[in-house]
């Protein structure tokens, strides 16, 4: 790979479905840098309330764009990306179509969905309780996935360069992202010769 290259990566998924893993991996593997949209929600509700739901990151999330437009968590994020001149940078939990345009914006980007059914996602989220309201019914789950800001996800997953499908063990989803990253380091030159 080119020193001086920098690739841009957008994880998009539904809840459940294993971006953070995914993250995670390619943060430990490949020295990426993990950027969020959500980061900025955490911090501001982090202030004022100890445990946080789901819906509570969608109701602040909600707020700010009403108020300031669908841009407003990615132009926070435009200034560190533009600092950096090399490695992998991962934007983590796109949710709005705004936020496909801003990753899509940046040479050298690639929108990666990572999806899994619905039901096996409710599952995850029930047994990891990382959040106030992860233990829910399914009924409760599917109501939740309604909400504005969740609706969007499988239209741009439907949009993204790459699909990786997560139904099988941690090593085999890893294979896959590994697989990714090799096919972005190490593009195949199309041009005839």
């Amino acid at each position: 790979m080119n020193s001086n290259k920098k690739i841009i990566i957008g994880l998009v998924g539904e809840s459940g479905s294993g971006k953070d893993t995914v993250a995670d991996y390619l943060e430990e593997k490949y020295g990426a840098i993990l950027m969020r949209f959500a980061d900025p929600l955490r911090e501001t509700l982090s202030l004022y309330v100890q445990n946080f739901s789901r819906e509570d990151l969608q109701w602040l999330s909600f707020a700010l764009r009403n108020r300031f437009g669908n841009k407003v968590l990615s132009e926070a994020l435009r200034q560190k990306i533009d600092s950096i001149d090399e490695g992998i940078v991962f934007i983590n939990g796109m949710r709005v179509p705004e936020d496909y345009d801003f990753v899509k914006s940046f040479s050298n980007s690639f929108v990666v969905y990572v999806t899994l059914d619905q039901k096996s996602r409710w599952k995850r989220i029930y047994n990891r309780q990382e959040k106030s309201d992860d233990k829910v019914s399914f009924e409760k789950f599917q109501e939740m996935e309604k909400a504005e800001i969740e609706v969007s996800i499988p239209k741009i997953g439907g949009k993204a360069d790459f699909r990786i499908d997560n139904t099988g063990t941690k090593e085999e989803l890893f294979a896959k992202v590994d697989e990714l990253v090799y096919s972005l380091q190490n593009p195949v030159d199309k041009t005839p010769s």
